[in-house]
């Protein structure tokens, strides 16, 4: 059944923007999740289901809420005909995954009728989208076995080295990192791959993650990189970048004090933490790559699926991730905003233009 929770989260004062927000409840296999969707102003609302231990309601709430909206814009940005939804499911996935559950998650998705496509996100992974896909026609980010694109964070990875390459050119003058010590905080779906690409480059590269094994593994694979006990002590020592890749709010005023580097880019959603920080970064001298332009080739992966999926051609279309963030930096630059202002204005501008189109009636 859906229904409204005890909470003390105004959901229509929050998420006053958004268009939806649906509740739902499976008691039988432990479910309880919330799916908002933004905007289908573009198309259909896409963003993962994110499987994680929230504290309350009201925190599962207010992520959910602006992780949708982020996706409203990173769609728009990449230029995909897509809104922004995004669902989270409330718990340890460790110890409540199921495949019932994910089976009933997936027939609350087929309710919706096709106005919000599931993916992968936290805690929940390709063979998780198969298991809901089995009750859902509106899943992507499926396995390769079953004619997906398998794993997205290949792409969104390489769409956040696209991302850092043109910070590099803005600053240094060339779109390389190489000679460049980058600093990334969370090496696990993303930040693997994304330390690979950065070596390959001819970058140094620092690493911090709270699970030891994942920095385990890298530096197993990587003997060159080093690693750091915490994220405070990463920021605060001489790196070039500083790449979040874990969960978000990481750009906040007491890391923004102690940071040292001249770039963030980073795979993290929602990385600054509260209005305003943006022209804090700014007047700190600090060139900030907004998350949502330079993590969206994951969505661009998982949205090709739909066409039947090619990487080919997705990894084209993640290429052009560093045109883009070329253009928040031009814009920017040309208006006299912040980096995050910017990318607003080009995502707002196509949201606007192009989803006006919907308004011209089709027989």
């Amino acid at each position: 059944m859906s229904g409204a929770p005890t909470s003390g989260v105004d959901v229509f004062e929050l998420g006053s923007e958004h268009e939806q927000v649906v509740f739902c409840n499976d008691q039988a296999t432990g479910l309880r999740a919330i799916i908002a969707i933004h905007s289908t102003a573009l198309g259909p609302g896409l963003g993962g289901t994110r499987f994680y231990p929230y504290a309350s309601t009201d925190d599962a709430i207010v992520d959910v809420l602006n992780l949708s909206r982020g996706m409203s814009y990173k769609n728009a940005l990449a230029g995909l005909d897509l809104g922004g939804g995004k669902a989270v499911i409330i718990g340890d996935p460790a110890e409540l995954k199921t495949e019932a559950l994910l089976r009933a998650y997936g027939r609350f998705v087929q309710s919706l009728n096709g106005r919000y496509f599931t993916a992968c996100d936290v805690g929940t992974y390709s063979e998780d989208m198969d298991h809901i896909a089995r009750e859902c026609d509106f899943v992507t980010g499926r396995t390769v076995a079953h004619g997906g694109a398998g794993d997205s964070s290949v792409l969104t990875a390489y769409g956040v080295f696209q991302g850092m390459r043109a910070a590099a050119e803005q600053l240094w003058g060339e779109p390389t990192l190489a000679g460049r010590t980058v600093g990334v905080a969370g090496v696990g779906k993303v930040g693997r791959h994304l330390v690979r690409h950065l070596l390959e480059d001819g970058a140094s590269v620092v690493v911090t993650d709270v699970h030891a094994p994942s920095v385990a593994a890298i530096r197993e694979t990587h003997p060159q990189v080093q690693a750091v006990d915490s994220t405070d002590e990463l920021i605060a020592s001489e790196i070039d970048v500083y790449a979040p890749c874990a969960m978000g709010g990481a750009i906040n005023d007491e890391s923004l004090e102690v940071l040292r580097a001249s770039v963030i880019c980073g795979a993290a959603n929602n990385q600054l933490a509260h209005p305003g920080i943006e022209k804090q970064v700014s007047e700190r001298g600090i060139l900030y790559a907004p998350d949502y332009c330079v993590n969206s080739g994951g969505v661009i992966q998982v949205a090709d699926e739909l066409e039947g999926f090619s990487f080919e051609r997705a990894q084209q279309r993640a290429s052009g991730i560093f045109d883009t963030t070329r253009e928040v930096f031009e814009l920017a630059t040309t208006d006299g905003v912040t980096t995050a202002e910017a990318a607003d204005r080009l995502a707002e501008r196509r949201m606007r233009e192009v989803g006006r189109l919907r308004g011209i009636h089709l027989h």
